[in-house]
């Protein structure tokens, strides 16, 4: 890519982040005028307007906005070329602020601390539990880790895991009550409401959603909770797939309703967008990523590979 088509995707991210050419001009450390040019010069050549301006607001356009997340992607991807270079001969080191949903980050990131440790042992990792939020990285973290849809498309992120939501229930509360055949017969069970709330969504065959709404004597925002109160039999629980994953190889939950589910909310990895990410950070990362890729197929959803 010429130098000049980055220098102008450069000052399109800055003003889309800063909604101002003025600023946008200060901080690239050139005139309004040249990141005007700039913003035009992509707009020419893609045919279409990328912010909406007025007087007193500047904002993109649908187009933009996706304009934006690629852009963000594409100086992302180009700074870490420089950085891993640069790298090359160094070994990571520092602290990595890391924010996680509780539910995953018991179950998946502390049974693997002492072997990122093993690997990297001059990087701290500063671990929060979080509940998601629009934002998963406010508050100054350098790596997050997010279950369900990102409400931010300018995030960068990168996809962790992909796999089906899955309904189950304990041995011990089936055998009381039955084994649910559709999914319409869940309204005749006791179900655990989780914080997407007490619609549950499912496929038919012919692959168009179905709605059921569901009831129950519990309702938690936990995952914790909700996976621990299908084990003691109290009802059905219904979340992503990794939840349940170890309770469901080793017997303690049954999964049924299958051939009607459907996928879960991705798990990403975000990143800051307006940072350069760092060999330490991306160090992190790039373990997550691995574990994940390293699993057994049986304990991944749908032989995701």
């Amino acid at each position: 890519m010429p130098a000049d088509r980055l220098h102008d995707i450069e000052a399109f991210v800055r003003v889309a982040e800063l909604e101002s050419f003025t600023a946008a001009a200060e901080v690239l450390g050139v005139s309004v005028s040249s990141a005007t040019k700039a913003i035009r010069r992509i707009e020419t050549g893609l045919g279409v307007e990328l912010f909406h301006r007025s007087t007193r607001h500047l904002h993109l356009t649908d187009a933009g906005a996706r304009y934006y997340a690629d852009g963000v992607k594409l100086l992302a991807d180009f700074e870490n070329a420089q950085l891993a270079v640069r790298d090359a001969n160094s070994r990571p080191a520092g602290t990595v602020r890391l924010a996680l949903p509780p539910a995953f980050g018991r179950r998946s990131l502390l049974p693997l601390v002492s072997q990122f440790f093993e690997r990297y042992p001059e990087i701290k990792l500063d671990v929060r539990f979080k509940d998601q939020t629009a934002n998963p990285i406010d508050g100054g973290f350098d790596l997050a880790i997010h279950s369900g849809r990102l409400a931010d498309s300018r995030l960068v992120h990168r996809t962790l895991i992909r796999g089906p939501q899955k309904t189950v229930a304990s041995p011990a509360y089936l055998e009381r009550h039955g084994v649910p055949r559709t999914p319409a017969e869940l309204c005749e069970h006791n179900c655990i409401v989780g914080r997407f709330g007490s619609t549950w969504r499912f496929r038919d065959g012919k692959g168009d959603e179905l709605a059921v709404r569901v009831s129950g004597n519990l309702q938690t925002d936990s995952g914790d909770v909700l996976r621990q109160a299908a084990l003691v039999g109290l009802g059905v629980s219904q979340a992503t797939w990794w939840l349940f994953n170890a309770d469901l190889q080793a017997g303690r939950l049954v999964a049924f309703l299958n051939e009607f589910e459907i996928e879960a909310d991705p798990i990403y990895l975000i990143f800051p967008a307006s940072r350069n990410i760092a060999a330490r950070v991306r160090v992190v990362a790039d373990f997550f990523l691995e574990v994940v890729r390293a699993l057994p197929r049986e304990e991944l959803p749908n032989g995701q590979p």
